[in-house]
């Protein structure tokens, strides 16, 4: 259904990752230039560079695109009414409700202005001469656009200018790109090209993953198999429950600060003790485990979205126009992203929510304050079809918001783990896990055994840091872990590698719903990993009697193969084909393991009656 808001018309993309995986030989030699060899630290942080300034760039085009079509929607609305010119409460309306809009002149056939919006003085000294040249291109009855203009805190502006399709005046319009610092920062993150988590409010160590043994992280490339926890904090797994004499006394023996509890998992806090001292302290205990508190940080119909056709490419190379005449999706297969939250009131995903949570502040709003869980969900369910934005891989299949991270990317294993669980019991039927750490947590691993058993089936990103070190959750044997492919098919760059991937999917600049009702290109492998999360779901919708072991055979074995002939550890099975997979679902009976014991039966007696005397 066509939507006439301004905010749904704004464009940008944006990118994230988040793991890493063991190393393993190599099966063959791939051709070279497919990605399928590991790149030297040189090649990595020069092509993870390039990735990072075509994001920002796409999405600044994305930005200029929404401007262009909101102040140009807005010129024929209010060309509309020849006889009077649109009132200052228009304009200020407008302003108001468009982010992306910080200052509005109409001009009308006789040359008569109404303005609106305010600007700073020196940014307003600054874009004058720019704002004259829009003048004189709507006089001749063209469209402008400015070149971007820097205030004092590196905020970027353009001046558009469209004139009304009747010729009856036109409009111009201060575009400000305020989300271009927030993808660049959170790219920079992402594809680790600074040291992460880097953010004060949390008191962590940086850690070798297994050993505990320290590591200085002074750049972006010391991340790689490193891992993170809080230095004051430790997970423990009791194996009986303790009474509360024995918690009382454990308590007061550790000077504990914050104990929360998940089943029979603690995570206890000391205001006197550090983490190892902790760990030391219960394994006198005769505990199941204890652990560090890891962080976790932030991969043919044709619809008529507006930024589907020119940056959308991630769609139709993958078979998602054919498949989309097999299935569309059902609207009682939800997929929970287990994320930093999503912007409820974007207008090209608001319609697709379900009721989420947020762990962060233990309530019910899990609102996006980074950009990253937004589009993992626009990835996967952005509203099709509707005349604006990005197109979501499925038409039909809800999305539930479980917010983890927090504001600067990261969580805590308990978190994580509590968001697992509760999207489990809430319903969901696949679930996205875009972040990750190099650490095993069994806290974590008993999440994920938790939904899996429950018949969920979970996808994961293999990380961004071009290594075969392996990174959880998308080691665990549980989880679907999926790497990153360009558009010329190859292995993304930054795209860790290793024997536990299981196939591949798009992850280069990859446009979808971002904060604030706009739209950001990011690249990473957590851009690739809800591509194959919404495949699942299409799979469960066009079949829903196929177990979640089932949905993963369906999807390896359908994929295209790259690399290496076979399962190889740079692309797993290949890049997952949706027609191909959707096709194989609908043609399948019940559940793969059923149909397997029956062919197994049928054998047995077909022997049976030929050995019969």
């Amino acid at each position: 259904m066509k939507r006439w808001t301004f905010a749904g018309l704004i464009a940008l993309a944006g990118v994230l990752a988040l793991l890493l995986m063991p190393a393993a030989p190599d099966r063959g030699a791939p051709p070279a230039g497919d990605g399928s060899r590991p790149l030297s630290q040189r090649q990595e942080a020069l092509s993870k560079e390039a990735h990072f300034q075509q994001d920002v760039e796409q999405t600044r085009q994305l930005g200029l695109i929404q401007g262009h079509a909101a102040i140009g929607f807005a010129a024929d609305r209010f060309a509309k009414s020849p006889v009077r010119l649109p009132e200052t409460r228009e304009l200020e309306e407008l302003v108001s409700n468009q982010t992306l809009l910080h200052h509005l002149v109409w001009i009308s056939p006789d040359g008569q202005t109404v303005k609106a919006g305010s600007l700073p003085q020196e940014l307003k000294n600054a874009i004058a001469p720019y704002v004259e040249q829009a003048k004189r291109e709507l006089s001749a009855g063209r469209s402008y656009e400015s070149a971007a203009v820097r205030d004092g805190q590196s905020e970027s502006y353009v001046v558009i200018a469209e004139p009304a399709s009747n010729g009856q005046g036109g409009l111009i319009g201060v575009v400000h790109h305020d989300i271009l610092r927030s993808v660049e920062d959170h790219q920079m993150k992402n594809l680790r090209l600074v040291p992460f988590p880097s953010d004060k409010r949390y008191k962590i160590e940086s850690v070798e993953s297994g050993t505990l043994r320290d590591v200085q992280v002074q750049d972006g490339e010391d991340n790689q198999g490193v891992s993170h926890y809080k230095v004051d904090e430790v997970v423990v797994r009791f194996r009986n429950e303790p009474s509360e004499v024995e918690m009382e006394q454990i308590k007061k023996e550790i000077h504990s600060s914050s104990v929360q509890k998940l089943g029979l998992t603690y995570v206890f806090q000391s205001s006197s003790m550090d983490t190892k001292q902790m760990m030391d302290y219960f394994r006198n205990r005769n505990v199941a485990y204890v652990e560090p508190h890891y962080l976790y940080v932030t991969n043919d119909t044709i619809p008529n979205d507006s930024l589907f056709a020119r940056y959308q490419w991630n769609l139709p190379i993958i078979g998602m126009t054919e498949g989309w005449d097999i299935s569309r999706g059902a609207a009682n297969v939800p997929v929970a992203v287990v994320d930093t939250g999503v912007n409820m009131t974007h207008p090209d995903l608001s319609a697709k929510l379900w009721r989420g949570t947020n762990i962060v502040a233990q309530n019910n709003v899990p609102e996006d304050d980074v950009g990253h869980g937004s589009h993992v969900a626009g990835v996967i369910s952005a509203l099709t079809n509707n005349s604006q934005g990005v197109a979501g891989m499925s038409w039909t299949n809800p999305i539930i918001p479980v917010k983890v991270l927090d504001s600067s990317g990261a969580g805590s294993t308990y978190a994580v783990a509590q968001g697992i669980i509760w999207a489990t019991d809430n319903g969901a039927r696949v679930i996205n896990l875009s972040l990750g750490n190099y650490a095993d947590a069994q806290f974590l691993h008993d999440a994920i055994k938790y939904a899996f058993d429950r018949d969920v089936v979970l996808v994961a990103a293999m990380g961004n840091d071009n290594t075969s070190r392996p990174s959880y959750p998308a080691a665990y044997p549980e989880v679907l872990a999926v790497g990153a492919t360009d558009s010329n098919k190859a292995r993304a760059s930054f795209s860790n590698y290793g024997s536990h991937i299981g196939v591949t999917a798009p992850g280069v600049s990859i446009a979808s719903t971002y904060l604030r009702g706009q739209y950001a290109a990011l690249s990473g492998t957590s851009m690739a990993s809800p591509h194959v999360a919404a495949l699942a779901a299409l799979i469960r919708s066009v079949n829903p009697s196929l177990r979640n072991t089932d949905v993963y055979e369906i999807i390896k074995q359908t994929a295209e193969d790259l690399g290496a002939p076979g399962k190889d550890n740079y692309f797993g099975y290949g890049q997952i084909n949706v027609a191909r997979a959707l096709q194989a679902a609908s043609e399948t009976s019940g559940s793969l393991a059923l149909e397997a014991d029956r062919r197994d039966t049928d054998m047995r007696n077909r022997l049976g009656e030929l050995l019969a005397p």
